[in-house]
């Protein structure tokens, strides 16, 4: 009983601890966000500032663009989403039901794809956009995402659609569903958690990027997104740390916020997926 009792603290001490060491960074970014330029330089540093600077949140929102800076992240990743996942639901349902020649070489190519780095298609990118003058558009960034994206969402899907027993399709069809009512009626209602995990960490890879906005918005202001935008903030030769945390916490809470209220059909997608 004694032995059962300790396993069962030491098991929460080292969760503790964890979370303890994941969640420090999210608090210190809300600590600088309200602290002065003078409590952040100062050694030891504070670990909360004696006059919380509330109204930094204020000044970032009412003089910088942040509104608009999120609002055009928000426009990318959804079309980034959209897109991706019209692609990665044909794609992965592909691989997962159909036998070809070739569809594995097919499979190994998609996740080779998947290892690239945005770095190396960002030169090739640049070319094609600028031919098609998308330079300076959202839909540059929307396309240069779903490159990124798509790989990764046909594989989280095929996996999820493998665990989808054949037999709900074979009796759609036997009622006079067509292949493609079957997936639309059946597969993918029953597969709704598996497409909420998806989107979301599709969601996430777009919200995330940095790489691509440098390279294709630079010259067009309006169209900045928050990444983007929050790297501006830098002095050439003073830095307001505090406005700089306060714009990053603007970006933060909207993630936080999904994942909150999709956590159920996160962790539901990741387990059914993981199972066969």
């Amino acid at each position: 009983m004694q032995r059962t009792t300790l396993q069962t603290l030491s098991l929460y001490a080292g969760l503790a601890v964890v979370c303890g060491v994941l969640l420090f960074p999210i608090y210190w970014l809300f600590v600088t966000a309200l602290s002065t330029l003078a409590e952040i330089r100062q050694l030891p540093p504070s670990f909360w500032p004696a006059d919380p600077q509330w109204s930094t949140f204020a000044k970032v929102a009412t003089e910088r663009p942040i509104l608009l800076w999120l609002w055009n992240s928000t426009l990318a990743a959804l079309g980034s989403v959209a897109l991706s996942m019209v692609v990665s639901v044909f794609a992965g349902y592909s691989l997962s039901r159909f036998s070809v020649k070739g569809g594995r070489s097919l499979g190994l190519f998609i996740l080779t794809a998947k290892m690239l780095p945005a770095t190396l298609l960002v030169i090739p990118l640049f070319g094609i956009f600028r031919s098609m003058g998308l330079i300076g558009s959202l839909w540059s960034l929307v396309l240069a995402h779903a490159t990124l994206i798509i790989p990764f969402t046909t594989w989280m899907l095929k996996g999820y659609f493998d665990t989808i027993p054949r037999e709900l399709e074979q009796a759609a069809m036997v009622d006079g569903c067509s292949p493609l009512g079957a997936l639309f009626r059946v597969v993918l209602p029953v597969a709704t958690p598996g497409l909420a995990a998806t989107a979301l960490y599709a969601f996430v890879l777009s919200w995330a990027d940095y790489a691509y906005a440098r390279t294709f918005l630079t010259n067009a202001q309006g169209s900045w997104t928050a990444n983007l935008g929050i790297t501006t903030m830098k002095g050439e030769y003073v830095t307001d740390w505090n406005e700089i945390s306060a714009a990053a916490v603007f970006v933060s809470v909207p993630i936080i916020l999904i994942y909150l209220f999709l956590e159920r059909y996160l962790v539901g997608g990741l387990t059914a997926g993981a199972e066969k």
